[in-house]
């Protein structure tokens, strides 16, 4: 069962550095900078906050990743004969990681070229639909958790 500590706190951890960060973000963060910032020192905000951020997220994915396969491994021996819960956990955590590429990969090259080039009404649109997939990978997030927490039999 020692074994079986380090990668559980390692994973436990992880989780709470994506999920929590993106619940900082969403409900702290935005509407902090909404209030004090203008358009422009706003979406400049933002880069720099994502740019830091999504360092961590990456990290916390590949721990994720290790830990949780490793978990299923010595725990279960497999996917097959993991617990529906497990199961579900993994479906969470694929669908939240498709999310984070689709705003990394395609939304914030997008609001950096905004950015760079000033022009702020479509840095603003391209960050209200960042805005909406974190919010989206937040409720995953926050689903994932109470499966795991609970132990779920879905």
């Amino acid at each position: 069962m020692l074994a079986f500590a380090l990668p559980y706190t390692l994973h436990v951890l992880a989780a709470l550095v994506w999920v929590g960060g993106m619940f900082f973000a969403w409900l702290v963060l935005r509407p902090a900078t909404v209030a004090a910032l203008e358009g422009p020192a706003r979406l400049r905000l933002w880069v720099e906050v994502f740019r830091r951020f999504f360092g961590w997220v990456w990290l916390a994915v590949a721990i994720l990743a290790i830990s949780g396969i490793g978990m299923l491994h010595v725990r279960f021996s497999g996917f097959e004969t993991a617990p529906k819960y497990v199961q579900v956990m993994i479906g969470g955590g694929i669908a939240m990681f498709a999310l984070f590429m689709r705003i990394q990969a395609l939304l914030l090259p997008e609001l950096k070229a905004a950015v760079q080039a000033e022009n702020w009404s479509a840095g603003a649109a391209v960050l209200g639909r960042i805005r909406r997939m974190v919010g989206i990978n937040l409720l995953l997030g926050l689903a994932v958790v109470v499966v795991a927490s609970s132990r779920l039999m879905i």
